[in-house]
């Protein structure tokens, strides 16, 4: 068993498959969602957990106020508890379980909502690296644009996610064996005015100072 940490539904018990799943300890979920809560990235969301196994972690976020989550899960038995947990947790309104690989999902076309504003990216750990950055590929057309941020879990033993050109790397932070690699959109380098002709000139005594779309630790 796992257990929801905080919000609305927080304390209440979370069922896990009996095997072939590796779930989020309660310790990396409580300081992920700190994090993540800290910087307003959890409340009126929209969220995708794929590889979701017991959907602790979109189920944690629905709990924090998430608009609507999305649990991809393509083993059966997982699936299922996936259900169990939305039902007995009473957030079938908010949380849908889409029993499929995680490749087919993403191939399938993008969402008209605008894209989700978090997404949980927690494959098995023997997932090898190319096939990672497809996935990673592959979500971007999925992904709010402007203020996404994707969490991917791995082994503290493997290396840094490689990412496409429309993501960057946040933050790194471990955990005993487990790293959280936080990215979000890759911001566009600033053009230069000697040779971008829209560019408006900078006033004499101004300086550039390049924006972030999320605080840094």
């Amino acid at each position: 068993m796992a257990r929801i940490i905080a919000g609305t539904h927080g304390g209440r018990t979370v069922a896990v498959p009996a095997k072939g799943t590796r779930p989020t300890t309660d310790r990396v979920r409580e300081a992920l969602f700190a994090r993540l809560d800290h910087d307003d990235l959890v409340d009126g969301v929209e969220v995708l957990d794929l590889y979701a196994g017991s959907g602790a972690l979109g189920l944690e976020a629905a709990s924090r106020g998430a608009s609507r989550v999305v649990l991809v899960e393509a083993a059966r038995q997982a699936a299922q508890v996936c259900r169990d947990n939305v039902t007995s947790l009473g957030l079938s309104r908010v949380v849908e379980v889409v029993p499929r690989r995680v490749e087919a999902y993403l191939a399938s076309a993008p969402s008209r909502s605008g894209g989700f504003g978090l997404v949980f990216v927690d494959p098995p750990y023997e997932m090898g690296e190319d096939e990672l950055a497809r996935v990673l590929d592959a979500l971007v057309a999925h992904l709010d644009e402007d203020d996404a941020v994707v969490v991917v879990e791995r082994s503290t033993r493997s290396p840094a996610p490689t990412l496409p050109p429309a993501l960057e790397l946040w933050q790194t932070r471990t955990y005993g064996e487990t790293a959280l690699h936080l990215l979000h959109p890759a911001t566009e380098p600033a053009s230069d005015p000697a040779t971008d002709p829209t560019a408006e000139p900078t006033p004499d005594g101004a300086a550039d100072v390049p924006a972030h779309d999320h605080p840094q630790a």
